[in-house]
């Protein structure tokens, strides 16, 4: 087996999860792209699968990909994992598939110092929320909502306020 990848088997289901490669980047894009996520560039997702990788995760099922989480360790704080995007592809809603990718990705030995887990969630964005507020729940730790960006600060009158989610400290 590829050391970096852990299948987990269900009786549902046969996901992977690994380390992205840059052949990830187009079908991260693809995924969002179908989705209410924001989208960002192709390039994006190329440069967070070739430079961030080991802060970075892809779930696939069947060699094609079906969640991923992008994020990375801020040098400034170096025990915190911001996330960047979590996006599962539409079949697999409902089924912890994020969930499982968090967890996953906070085992790596990349994340052996995070004590901390941070995103931005925008006030209509409910799934996001949850999910942030179960990962806290799982880890019997708290999940703190703290101001962030405000929504005057994006161009445009489409993009509501950022609000940060700040779930730790984690006991390693």
């Amino acid at each position: 087996m590829n050391p970096n990848t852990a299948t987990i088997t269900k009786a549902e289901d046969t996901l992977s999860f690994e380390k992205p490669t840059v052949e990830d980047g187009s079908a991260m894009w693809e995924l969002v792209d179908n989705s209410t996520l924001d989208q960002n560039s192709p390039y994006k997702y190329i440069m967070m699968c070739e430079f961030f990788a080991e802060t970075c995760i892809v779930a696939k099922e069947n060699d094609q990909l079906v969640g991923f989480v992008t994020a990375f360790i801020p040098p400034e704080k170096e025990d915190v994992l911001f996330i960047w995007q979590v996006g599962t592809d539409a079949s697999q809603r409902g089924k912890g598939v994020a969930s499982r990718l968090l967890n996953s990705l906070l085992q790596r030995e990349s994340c052996k110092d995070v004590r901390y887990v941070e995103a931005t969630v925008t006030p209509s964005n409910k799934a996001s929320q949850a999910l942030f507020k179960r990962l806290a729940r799982d880890h019997n730790t708290k999940c703190e909502v703290s101001d962030c960006f405000a929504e005057e600060l994006f161009p445009g009158d489409e993009h509501e306020e950022e609000q940060t989610y700040r779930i730790g400290p984690f006991s390693k």
